[in-house]
């Protein structure tokens, strides 16, 4: 196909979702400079775990060079950034960070990990979705404040009741 048909086939598709766009343009970009993809950047909480993903990122993937096509393959080098007391939290999950991404990646592609301590942008918490409330959890709460004569008071520490009570488990 030439050009003009290929831009004819991705048209007809139908809606496609920006993080797709956004996905095929900087992945070749990243892959250049950092040799890293958009998906394992995108993935990180869910390769790590929330609590790794909060305190790192990934910065790079160092591939070793080869002086020629007849080299044997050497995996990467992972360079993960993290601030301070953290560096020692990744740094004791090393090898298992390296099976996770390289269970993502679907191959061998890191071998180490390299810690560069900087500043890490906390990731946005995502909000668990609440349960619905049972009448006798809402009529309990509503028990609990009923004493409270301050009306804002009141309503605030039954919402903030509820809300506690929403997000444990029945």
């Amino acid at each position: 196909m030439n050009g003009k048909t290929d831009r004819m086939a991705t048209r007809s598709r139908g809606p496609v979702a920006v993080s797709d766009l956004a996905s095929a343009i900087l992945d070749p970009v990243l892959r250049r400079r950092a040799g890293i993809s958009v998906g394992l950047v995108q993935n990180w909480d869910e390769i790590v775990g929330e609590r790794m993903a909060a305190m790192s990122r990934p910065e790079k993937i160092a591939w070793p060079r080869r002086l020629s096509d007849d080299d044997p393959f050497q995996p990467a080098t992972l360079v993960v950034a993290c601030s301070g007391i953290a560096a020692m939290h990744v740094q004791h999950e090393t090898s298992q960070i390296i099976e996770r991404v390289n269970a993502f990646l679907g191959f061998a592609a890191v071998g180490r990990v390299r810690i560069v301590q900087k500043p890490v942008a906390a990731a946005p918490q995502r909000k668990r979705a609440l349960r619905a409330l049972s009448p006798n959890e809402v009529a309990r709460v509503e028990e609990m404040t009923a004493g409270i004569e301050d009306d804002e008071l009141r309503q605030s520490l039954a919402r903030l009741g509820r809300s506690v009570k929403a997000a444990r488990k029945p």
